[in-house]
């Protein structure tokens, strides 16, 4: 990682990139800061001490902490992200939408077009609910339309803005900008969440027990970093051959390859769509004042807290764990099945000659592609379980208060590998260019 990054700077425009794309990052931690206006800082504040673990750290880890700031990006690209998942699935169901997504460079900039609108749709949705729902229960300083409508209008204007600064360092920066975005959120609250394992657990101890601690934390971070990169990078490749051809006088064809079919096919959306359905209710309750109400709702709300999960004092509560690792693997074969179709695959390798060595082509191929493709999906969303429950575990059995989990290593991982292969693309596309100028 570092030689390349050694190798790019080396070279002028792509060292150039790296600077635009460490620039636009500054702005975004300098706008972190910024307060939105109207906004009473010490209700957040009691807020998020009232609900440490609860369902809103999840939303302020993605934020960088600009939610619990309630920032001007407090809302972040969460609506970028829910709107791009969206449109993912909706590319699948409306057919005029597919047929876009087949028509090249120029459906793909339509269906962009489409997807910055429903952002800034959501932007405005979420946006009113926070300053109506929290705003009644003194989230403003004066609960009044002037004031909700200045937060409104603030938190969706952080929210495009974040939203253009990633498509600017898609086009000027390393590429992947939202992504970056994402990754420079999660990141900034490394030191935070370090810090407080480090006054929890080493801060005032013996010098024995403090440095076991501290060992038993970077070797629990260490084996699940490891872990995550090969999660994310481990792949089944499905060997295929193809027919040689006579055209003319020359023989084409006859050449192997094979169909890589990652372990982790889903990536880090089965988590994302777990986490957020486990989280609804929640959220929706404490727009409504009624989070920390009696009765049998108030119960199932605290089942699906995930602060609430694996605590020896209250372990009643840890059903919800289960009901969460079931919708993680529900998601990681519905969303593999919306984006890997093998029908179409196996008719594609059916057009141009190829084949499976011993399966035939047709719908042997597709039954073989779908009994490889289950077996990848449950080893891939098995290891999505080991890495989300760790957390979770470290969290309710020793207390530590922390936003830093697995969905956030994952992210981590994949973004950081998939920025490294875009750098080293974009110099090997340059080499050739210099050498075909030559």
């Amino acid at each position: 990682m570092f030689q390349t990054f050694r190798k790019a700077f080396q070279i002028a425009d792509i060292r150039k990139k790296i600077v635009y794309t460490f620039l636009m990052l500054i702005v975004i931690r300098l706008g972190s800061q910024l307060p939105t206006p109207g906004v009473n800082p010490t209700y957040i504040k009691e807020f998020f001490e009232q609900n440490a673990g609860g369902a809103f750290n999840f939303f302020n880890a993605f934020t960088g902490g600009s939610f619990e700031k309630m920032s001007v990006f407090a809302l972040s690209i969460t609506p970028y992200i829910t709107s791009s998942i969206i449109m993912q699935l909706m590319t699948i169901a409306i057919p005029k939408l597919e047929e876009m997504h087949k028509d090249g460079e120029d459906g793909r900039k339509k269906i962009a077009a489409i997807t910055r609108y429903l952002t800034i749709g959501l932007a405005l949705l979420e946006s009113t609910a926070m300053a109506v729902g929290f705003g009644r229960q003194g989230l403003l300083v004066k609960y009044n339309f002037v004031n909700a409508a200045i937060v409104v209008l603030t938190l969706t204007a952080g929210s495009a803005f974040l939203m253009w600064i990633g498509e600017r360092i898609t086009e000027n920066g390393v590429g992947n900008g939202i992504s970056i975005v994402l990754l420079i959120n999660i990141i900034s609250r490394i030191p935070s969440d370090m810090n407080s394992l480090f006054q929890q657990f080493v801060s005032g101890k013996t010098i024995a027990k403090g440095g076991l601690a501290a060992i038993i934390i970077i070797a629990i971070i260490l084996v699940v970093t490891v872990f995550v990169i090969i999660l994310q990078g481990g792949e089944r490749r499905i060997p295929v051959q193809y027919s040689q051809k006579m055209q003319g006088r020359r023989m084409y064809g006859g050449q192997s390859t094979n169909i890589p079919l990652k372990v982790n096919t889903a990536g880090v959306i089965p988590i994302i769509f777990a986490s957020s359905l486990m989280q609804f209710p929640i959220v929706i309750a404490q727009f409504l004042g009624k989070g920390n109400g009696t009765g049998i709702g108030s119960e199932i709300l605290r089942g699906m807290n995930q602060g609430n999960w694996c605590n020896p004092q209250n372990i009643k509560y840890s059903w919800g764990l289960l009901v969460y690792i079931v919708l993680t693997i529900f998601f990681a074969y519905f969303y593999t099945s919306i984006t890997f179709n093998p029908m179409e695959i196996a008719n594609n390798m059916k057009k141009s000659g190829g084949f499976i060595p011993g399966i035939r082509p047709g719908r042997p191929t597709v039954d073989y592609l779908n009994k490889i493709l289950n077996y990848v999906i449950f080893i891939g969303a098995c290891g999505l379980v080991i890495v989300q429950i760790v957390p979770i575990v470290f969290n309710g059995w020793l207390g530590a208060n922390v936003s830093f989990g697995g969905t956030s290593l994952i992210i981590i991982a994949s973004v950081v590998l998939e920025t490294l292969k875009q750098i080293e693309s974009q110099m090997l596309v340059r080499n050739y260019k210099g050498f075909l100028n030559k």
